[in-house]
């Protein structure tokens, strides 16, 4: 059988991810292009597929282009390089420069 989102919430919890869902997806600030753009690096960075499926196809009805897509991928890539780089140096840094820099 086909598996099924929010199959493990109560009702109670379903409807009130539903409205911050519907808050967040809103007449606000951002456009719905905008938000379809930083729901997908945030779905790439939490690791959620069903996620970035779905933000996939909502970004493309809204209008976005491969070339935002992978523009939006790279930005994502660099920062989670970033992350990994810092907290290398925050581990290092808390065991009392342990290792030095490389060569």
């Amino acid at each position: 059988s086909n598996m099924r989102s929010y199959a493990m919430l109560t009702p109670e919890l379903t409807q009130l991810y539903m409205g911050s869902y519907k808050a967040t997806y809103g007449e606000t600030e951002l456009g719905l292009k905008t938000k379809g753009l930083v729901a997908i690096a945030a779905a790439l960075t939490s690791g959620c597929k069903g996620c970035l499926e779905g933000h996939f196809k909502k970004a493309k009805r809204e209008g976005a282009t491969s070339d935002e897509i992978a523009e939006v991928i790279a930005i994502t890539l660099g920062v989670n390089a970033a992350t990994i780089v810092d907290r290398s140096d925050i581990a290092n840094f808390h065991l009392g420069g342990l290792f030095d820099k490389p060569d």
